[in-house]
C-alpha cells in the first residue's frame, strides 16, 4: 500500500551552496569522539561543543510510546530477522511434539471415515473413548469453574474489618459483573480453551486491554499457536515465547491508523501452514475462506532483547513485546513490558498457561500422549468385531462358473426370491459359501479390558454408588470417592491455580486502565473502585481445589453436619445450613435460615412469640435489659404455657431458648454496671483491641468488678440484718437455732469422746497382734535354723558316698586298663605266631619246588 508524504521539509536552503562549479551539497562535518566541534555564527563568532558525542546513542521518548517508530530502518530490519530465526528455532523444538498431537486428533472420531481396505464399506467406526474422555472433562469443569453466581470470589489475608469485608464484597461483585455482563467471550473462549487442554495438555488464556472495545478482554490461545523453546520451565522464567496471530489486512491498517502499530507498507502476505490447525479443519470439515493475500501472519514476541540506543547501564536484556510481520520481517512494534515505576524492570504477564498433566518439557501431557494408543486399539478391535459380524451375517464364497442369477449380484434383500440358472446338479453343489467366524469372544473381552484401562487413567469411571455400603459413614464414603476422584482433582487444582493466577491480571488491568468508579451505585463514594482494586483483596475463583465435584463436596458438609450433631454448641449451625443450601443450589438461603446479625430489634412481647415459635431473637445493648427480663419472666412462669411447653414436643428447646435469651439480657446488664463502675463505655463488642490496651482493659475492669460485687455482699448483708432486726419472729427462731447449735455442739462432742474410746481399743489390739507375730516369728526362726542343720548333714553323707563312688569307679578303669593290657599282648603273640607258621610253611613249599625241579 503506497504512503503518500509531502517531500517540503525533506531539504532545507541550508543544505546547498552556490559554488564555482554550480549548486553544491554541503555535507557534515564528521564528529570524532573526544574532539571539540566549533561552528561559526553569522555574526563572525564561532560557537564551540566540547562534547558533540554526548547525546549519541540515548533517545528520548516516552515510556509508552511505540519504539519502532524512533529506530533506524536497518536496526529494525537486523532485529526482526535475528528473532525469526530464533522463532523458527523454538518452532522446530517442538516437532516431535506437534506431529504426536496431529495424529492423535485422527482418534477422536469427530469425522466418518469411508475405508475401501480390506473391502469397500468396511468399518469406519472410531471408539469415542478420548472423545468422552475430553467431553466429561470440558461438562465437569466448566460447571465447577463457572457457576450461575459469578466464578470469582475473594480473600482478606490479615485482620478483617467492617470497611475490608466491605471492599472485598465490592471487589467480588465487579469482577463476576465484568466477567458474566461485560465480557462476553469469556465463557465461550473458556468453553474452547476446556476442550483443546485435555487433548493438547496445555492451552493458553491472553488477558490485556482492548482500545477499541474500551474494556478488558481474555482471549483463548491455543497450544499451536504459542511457541515456547522446549526447554524452558515456566512462562515467568522464560526469555522468549511468541503469540502466532493471523489478522486481516485491514485489521492490521486499523492498528496502523490508530498508532498502535508503525505505519508501514506490507507488501507480502503469507500464512505458514499449521499442520495441528489444518488437521482441526479437517475434522471440522472446514476450510478457509478468504484469500491468501488478505492475511498477515503476525509474530508477537515476549522477548528479553538488548534494544539498540535503550540499553540497560548493567547491560541486562530488558522485556519488550514486539511484534513483527513473519512473511516480510518488518517490525510494527515495539513496547516497553514493565511498569513505569518498577525499578527492578520486572516482566509484565499477559498470557495464562494452563496445564493438564505435567510433563518433563514446557508443555504438558493430554490424554492424546496418555491414551492416545489405547484409544487406536479400541478403534482397531471395534472394527474387527463389526467386520466379523458383517461377514458373518452375509458371507461371500465360490459359485461354479457356469451359474447364473437373473438380473444381478447384488446382495438379496430379506423376503426376496430371485431365479438361477443351474447348469446341473443342486444349486448347493454349486455355490461353497467361504468359512466366517463370529465375532470373537476373546476380541470382545480385551476390548473391555483396554476400553476399562483407558477410561480408569482418564478418571472417566461411574463410581458404583449402589456397591457402596448404604449404611458407612459419611467419612469411608467420601475417601472412597476422594480415591476415585484423586487424578481428576489434581488437574482441577492445577486449573484453579491458573485461574488464580488469571484473575489476578485481570483485577491489575481493571485497576489501571478502566474507570475508577463503578458502572452502578454502591454504598461506597465515587471514585472507590480504584481504591478497592489495590491488591489488599485478594482474588480468587470460587472453585474448590480440595473437592472437584458436587459430589465430593456435599460429601464434606454432611461429614461437618454429623459432627455438629455429636457437639451443638461448638458449630455455628445456621451458618452451615446456609452454606449447605447455597452448595445445593436452593434459592434464598439466608432467607429460609436467617442470620442471627441480620434480626432486628423488637420489643419483648414480640420476643416472645418469636421463642414460642422458634424463630431467632437478638439482644441489642441499647434495649431496657430489666423490662424485657421481666416480660420473658412472666412467659416463664406463666402455668398455662408451662403446661403447653410441657406436652410439645419442641417445649425443651423453646426453654433453652428463653432462657438463653434471658443471659444474654444479663450479661449486657453486668456490662452496664460495670461502666458504671468505671466511668466509662467499654469499646464496642466487634472491636479489636491491642495486646496492651486489653492487658490494663482487663485490669481495670477486674479491679471495678471486685469493688463492685464487694458493694452488693456488703448490701445484701446489711438488708439481711436489719429485715432480722425488724422481725420478732426471725428473732424467735433465730434463738430456736441457737438452742439447736448447742445441741448439735454437744452430740459432736459425745461422738468425738466415743470416737477416742474407739481408736484406744484399736491401738491395744494392734499391739497385742504385734507381741504375736513377734513369737510367731521367734518360732520360724527357730524351725529354719533346725531344717538348716539337718541340710548340712544330708549334704555331708552325700559327699562322702560320693567319695566312695568315685573311688570304687577308679578301681573298675583301672581293671579295664589291665584287660585291655592283657589283651594286647595276647594279641600281639597271635600275630607273631601266625607269622612263624606263615615262614615255615614258605620253608616247606620252596624245598617241594627245589625238588621237583631236581627230579626232572
Amino acid at each position: 500500500m503506497p504512503i503518500d508524504k509531502p517531500l517540503d521539509n525533506l531539504f532545507s536552503q541550508d543544505d546547498f551552496d552556490m559554488g564555482p562549479e554550480g549548486l553544491m551539497v554541503i555535507e557534515e562535518e564528521e564528529i570524532i569522539p573526544g574532539e571539540s566541534l566549533i561552528t561559526e555564527l553569522e555574526d563572525g563568532g564561532v560557537e564551540i561543543d566540547f562534547d558533540p558525542s554526548a547525546d549519541i546513542g540515548s533517545i528520548e521518548t516516552e515510556f509508552d510510546s511505540n519504539l519502532a517508530e524512533v529506530l533506524e530502518d536497518n536496526e529494525l530490519r537486523t532485529i526482526a530477522v535475528d528473532l525469526v530465526g530464533k522463532f523458527d528455532a523454538d518452532k522446530s523444538s517442538r516437532g516431535d511434539w506437534e506431529q504426536t498431537y496431529k495424529e492423535g486428533l485422527d482418534n477422536l472420531g469427530l469425522e466418518i471415515e469411508d475405508r475401501t481396505t480390506p473391502w469397500a464399506g468396511a468399518c469406519g467406526v472410531f471408539h469415542p473413548m478420548l472423545s468422552e474422555a475430553v467431553v466429561r472433562f470440558q461438562s465437569q469443569t466448566i460447571q465447577e469453574i463457572m457457576p450461575a453466581k459469578g466464578p470469582v470470589k475473594t480473600q482478606i489475608w490479615g485482620v478483617s474489618t467492617k470497611e475490608r469485608l466491605g471492599q472485598a464484597k465490592r471487589v467480588q461483585d465487579y469482577m463476576n459483573y465484568q466477567l458474566i455482563e461485560v465480557m462476553t467471550e469469556y465463557r465461550s473462549e473458556t468453553e474452547k480453551l476446556l476442550f483443546s487442554l485435555p487433548l493438547a495438555g496445555s492451552a493458553f488464556r491472553k488477558i490485556y486491554f482492548d482500545p477499541s472495545l474500551g474494556r478488558p478482554t481474555s482471549m483463548f490461545v491455543p497450544a499451536e499457536d504459542f511457541v515456547v523453546s522446549y526447554n524452558e520451565a515456566d512462562l515467568d522464567q522464560a526469555e522468549r515465547y511468541t503469540h502466532v496471530m493471523n489478522r486481516s489486512t485491514n485489521q492490521v491498517r486499523k492498528l496502523q491508523v490508530s498508532g498502535f502499530y508503525k505505519d508501514v507498507e506490507l507488501t507480502t502476505s503469507y500464512i505458514e501452514d499449521n499442520p495441528i490447525t489444518d488437521k482441526f479443519n479437517e475434522i471440522g470439515g472446514v476450510k478457509p475462506s478468504y484469500d491468501a493475500e488478505e492475511r498477515h501472519q503476525l509474530l508477537e514476541m515476549h522477548v528479553d532483547f538488548d534494544l539498540p540506543g535503550f540499553e540497560d547501564p548493567d547491560g541486562v536484556a530488558l522485556p519488550y513485546v514486539i511484534t513483527i510481520d513473519k512473511s516480510s520481517s518488518t517490525i510494527l512494534s515495539i513496547y516497553r513490558n514493565w511498569d513505569e515505576s518498577d525499578e527492578h524492570k520486572i516482566k509484565k504477564q499477559h498470557f495464562v498457561h494452563y496445564g493438564y498433566v505435567p510433563g518433563i518439557g514446557f508443555y504438558n501431557l493430554g490424554l492424546i500422549h496418555m491414551i492416545g494408543g489405547l484409544a487406536k486399539s479400541a478403534t482397531s478391535l471395534l472394527r474387527q468385531l463389526v467386520d466379523a459380524g458383517t461377514l458373518s451375517n452375509l458371507p461371500g464364497g465360490l459359485k461354479t462358473r457356469g451359474l447364473r442369477i437373473k438380473g444381478d449380484d447384488t446382495p438379496i434383500m430379506p423376503g426376496e426370491f430371485r431365479d438361477v440358472d443351474v447348469p446341473g446338479g443342486a444349486i448347493r453343489d454349486n455355490i461353497t459359501f467361504l468359512p466366517y467366524k463370529e465375532p470373537s469372544s476373546v476380541l470382545y473381552n480385551l476390548l473391555g479390558n483396554i476400553v476399562e484401562e483407558g477410561r480408569r487413567f482418564a478418571s472417566m469411571a461411574d463410581l458404583k454408588v449402589a456397591d457402596m455400603n448404604q449404611e458407612a459413614p459419611v467419612g469411608t464414603t467420601l475417601a472412597i470417592m476422594e480415591r476415585a476422584m484423586k487424578v481428576q482433582s489434581a488437574i482441577q487444582a492445577r486449573i484453579h491455580a491458573s485461574l488464580k493466577q488469571e484473575y489476578k491480571i485481570l483485577a491489575k488491568i481493571i485497576h489501571d486502565y478502566t474507570d475508577p468508579d463503578y458502572p452502578y451505585e454502591t454504598d461506597a463514594g465515587e471514585g472507590i473502585k480504584a481504591e478497592d482494586f489495590d491488591d489488599r483483596i485478594d482474588v480468587v475463583p470460587v472453585s474448590d481445589p480440595n473437592a472437584s465435584t458436587m459430589a465430593q463436596r456435599i460429601m464434606q458438609y454432611q461429614a461437618a453436619l454429623q459432627l455438629a450433631a455429636q457437639a451443638p454448641n461448638m458449630y455455628d449451625l445456621p451458618l452451615l445450613h446456609r452454606q449447605m443450601m447455597e452448595l445445593i443450589g436452593i434459592p434464598n438461603a439466608d432467607k429460609v435460615v436467617p442470620d442471627a446479625d441480620e434480626v432486628p430489634p423488637q420489643n419483648p412481647v414480640s420476643e416472645n412469640q418469636d421463642m414460642l415459635t422458634q424463630a431467632p431473637v437478638k439482644v441489642y445493648e441499647y434495649q431496657d435489659h430489666e423490662a424485657h427480663m421481666r416480660v420473658h419472666m412472666a412467659l416463664k412462669n406463666d402455668p398455662q404455657i408451662a403446661q403447653e411447653m410441657q406436652n410439645s414436643p419442641a417445649g425443651q428447646a423453646i426453654a433453652g431458648a428463653l432462657d438463653s435469651h434471658v443471659r444474654e439480657h444479663l450479661a449486657f446488664i453486668f456490662r452496664k454496671q460495670i461502666e458504671e463502675e468505671l466511668g466509662v463505655e467499654l469499646p464496642p463488642e466487634d472491636q479489636p483491641l491491642p495486646e496492651d490496651v486489653e492487658k490494663r482493659l482487663s485490669k481495670l475492669v477486674a479491679d471495678a468488678a471486685d469493688q463492685m460485687t464487694g458493694k452488693k455482699q456488703q448490701q445484701a448483708q446489711a438488708a439481711q440484718q436489719a429485715a432480722q432486726q425488724q422481725d420478732p419472729i426471725i428473732q424467735q427462731r433465730e434463738r430456736e437455732l441457737g438452742i439447736r447449735e448447742m445441741d448439735v455442739q454437744r452430740k459432736q462432742q459425745a461422738d468425738a469422746a466415743k470416737q477416742q474410746l474407739e481408736q484406744q481399743k484399736i491401738a491395744a489390739k494392734q499391739q497385742l497382734d504385734q507381741q504375736k507375730l513377734g513369737l510367731l516369728e521367734e518360732k520360724m526362726d527357730a524351725e529354719l535354723q533346725t531344717d538348716a542343720a539337718e541340710l548340712q548333714l544330708q549334704r555331708e553323707k552325700l559327699d562322702s558316698e560320693l567319695q566312695v563312688d568315685a573311688a570304687e569307679l577308679q578301681l573298675e578303669q583301672q581293671k579295664l586298663a589291665l584287660e585291655e593290657r592283657e589283651l594286647a599282648i595276647k594279641t600281639d603273640a597271635d600275630e607273631k605266631k601266625a607269622a612263624v607258621s606263615q615262614e615255615i610253611e614258605g620253608i616247606k613249599l620252596g624245598r617241594e619246588m627245589a625238588k621237583d625241579a631236581d627230579s626232572e
